[in-house]
């Protein structure tokens, strides 16, 4: 028999196929089931309209058969099937879309929901196989055909025998060499394990000869090897089924069966959206984190699925980063697909489905947070960090959807606040929302600088994180109120009578300050009397962008040695210690050297930041003591 030659530009074309459009060559699975559904959905729409044909859905399944002696793998179905001339146009014209043209001849619109419509996926089969032979009756015909071929060389087609209506496509699998494991697809666990993963959905029932062992009948210790038919996929998602009838239970089944994690989800959300695009989507908050979350390993995203078909296991364009630790799918029959199903051919789809389900996380998390209080929290321990790289990220650019769900611990309250609720408790007089930055909040209580705030009865939030004051330096404000450090430079907090009596202070000091000044050098910006401190001696404020605290924090990045923060040394003028000042200024310029780099030292520590020269100071401490 002669031998065909391809329509299209055969071998070049082929050859992309198998090669370059695919990226997982076990594709070849989900693009050959999935044209077996389309074969078993034309005779069910074909019966919408034919009072004559009667579509009994228990008659239509897919089988999947494997003889590895022989290295045959079978896909067969009992769908619509192929005559020679659909055939010959179908397989015969690579790119040739037979779903596309029965959607067009049968003016089926929206909601007809046919999967393969770019006649590429039967090609993948070649990735696996040295030979591919496709026998098939049509409905309503009396002959069956076969069409074989090895790949680019073309094909043949000839009359068969075949009892029943569909289509049977037979791969002989190539054999394994160093690289490539073909025989993989040969082995039943490696089938159902494909099956499971993408085409675990698929409407009609997917059907294996499977394998086990059993007790013999009779003994006690004789087994033997059984084989029996089974049915390998779910075929109803749990996201088409109607919400009121679905239990807790019957989500945390789906979350650890898609070993979405080993935890308990705290909540999830169940979205059906019937509009200008319609999807579905399930998705959970994590009770935990992830192992390996705030490694450059984890992969955010979420499970995109096609009409119940995977096409990506992790669809990052779904979740924006601060939202990574939300697990789920989302199925729409409305993506419009390249041609190999494994990427988006335009992205305005995703993007509204990516909008919508962004909303939807932040008002379920909103709603947690006002009638779950206790779990929100336990998830904010757990992801509240990310919720704050949100709003750092992208130059804030997402900041108000985040801005009311982030936490911090409050002085007065003993316990992590929301910044609505600490604007609620705020005095008339108050102007700023304040803030101590610190290691611990046993470490910022104790802070010099919280002194005058505290002491004015006012509310002060305690950031524990490398990211927090970053974060609220991109917030800026919250409700109109600016958020203010207690180690600023200006605390908004003095009369304008005390601001003079400041003044005054400075400048009747100012030369033992620049002399002071002079001795630490550029270590800091000024030295000048505290216009916070009661009971502590000093402290250290900052002026400008950079505070103390992130300094400490690029310190310790590599490219952030040298990013300063501009310091000033602050003296309590009601402290003893500053009378030992203006004495030693005034009798001992040496005693007033030592002094000031000890406590400037001592500020330091109080900091949490390290000390210059340990040394130095230690021998400066024994000057003292001698």
């Amino acid at each position: 028999m002669a031998k065909k030659k391809f329509k299209a530009e055969s071998k070049r074309l082929l050859d992309m196929m198998i090669n370059s459009i695919y990226t997982h060559r076990e594709i070849f699975l989900r693009e050959l089931i999935s044209n077996s559904s389309d074969a078993i959905d034309k005779i069910y729409y074909k019966a919408l309209t034919d009072e004559n044909l009667e579509f009994d859905k228990n008659n239509y399944f897919i089988k999947i058969d494997m003889d590895k002696e022989n290295r045959i793998l079978k896909v067969s179905d009992t769908g619509i099937g192929m005559t020679k001339e659909g055939l010959e146009s179908n397989l015969g014209t690579i790119a040739k879309s037979g779903s596309l043209a029965f959607k067009k001849e049968n003016n089926l619109k929206d909601g007809h929901d046919i999967i393969g419509q770019f006649g590429v996926g039967f090609y993948s089969a070649f990735m696996v196989s040295d030979s591919v032979t496709v026998i098939s009756k049509a409905l309503g015909e009396e002959t069956a055909h076969k069409w074989e071929s090895n790949g680019t060389a073309g094909y043949t087609i000839e009359e068969c025998e075949k009892d029943s209506v569909g289509t049977e496509i037979i791969l002989k699998i190539k054999e394994s060499t160093e690289d490539d494991q073909f025989d993989d697809y040969l082995e039943e666990y490696k089938i159902k394990s494909i099956v499971k993963k993408y085409s675990d959905f698929v409407r009609y029932p997917i059907k294996m000869e499977t394998s086990s062992t059993k007790l013999k009948e009779g003994t006690e210790d004789e087994y033997e090897d059984i084989t029996e038919e089974q049915i390998v996929n779910s075929m109803v998602p749990i996201w088409r089924k109607n919400k009121n009838e679905l239990t807790d239970e019957d989500y945390g089944n789906f979350y650890e069966e898609k070993r979405y994690g080993f935890d308990k989800p705290l909540k999830h959300l169940h979205v059906s959206v019937d509009g200008m695009i319609r999807y579905d989507a399930i998705m959970f908050i994590p009770g935990s984190i992830p192992f390996d979350f705030y490694s450059k390993e984890y992969e955010k995203g979420l499970e995109l699925y096609s009409s119940g078909i995977l096409i990506m296991e992790k669809c990052q364009d779904l979740l924006p980063d601060y939202f990574s630790f939300v697990k789920g799918m989302v199925d729409s029959e409305d993506l419009s697909l390249n041609i190999s199903r494994e990427l988006l051919q335009h992205d305005r789809q995703l993007k509204f489905i990516a909008k919508n389900i962004k909303t939807k996380i932040k008002n379920e998390l909103a709603s947690m947070l006002k009638h779950d209080r206790e779990d929100y929290e336990t998830f904010y321990n757990t992801f509240g960090r990310q919720l704050k790289y949100g709003i750092y990220d992208n130059y804030g650019a997402d900041k108000d959807v985040i801005q009311d769900l982030i936490m911090f611990y409050s002085s007065k309250e003993k316990k992590l606040v929301i910044l609505d609720e600490y604007i609620e408790r705020m005095p008339e007089d108050q102007k700023f929302i304040y803030y101590a930055t610190g290691e611990s909040y046993d470490r910022i209580e104790k802070l010099p600088q919280t002194e005058l705030v505290a002491d004015k009865g006012f509310e002060i939030l305690y950031f524990t994180e490398d990211i927090d004051e970053f974060a609220i330096r991109m917030l800026m404000n919250y409700k109109e109120k600016e958020f203010k450090s207690v180690s600023s430079n200006d605390l908004g907090l003095e009369t304008e009578e005390e601001k003079k009596e400041i003044e005054a202070a400075n400048e009747e000091n100012k030369e033992m300050f620049d002399l002071m000044k002079d001795i630490l050098g550029d270590k800091v910006k000024a030295v000048r009397i505290s216009k916070r401190l009661k009971n502590h001696p000093v402290c250290i404020a900052n002026e400008g962008e950079v505070s103390v605290e992130m300094e400490k924090i690029l310190s310790q990045m590599p490219n952030g040695q040298e990013v300063k923060a501009d310091k000033v040394l602050e003296i309590n003028s009601s402290h003893e210690v500053y009378q030992s000042l203006k004495d030693a200024y005034e009798n001992d310029k040496d005693k007033l050297g030592l002094y000031t780099k000890l406590l400037y030292n001592q500020a330091l520590l109080i900091e949490g930041l390290s000390i210059g020269d340990p040394v130095e100071f230690t021998n400066d401490i024994c000057q003292l003591m001698k």
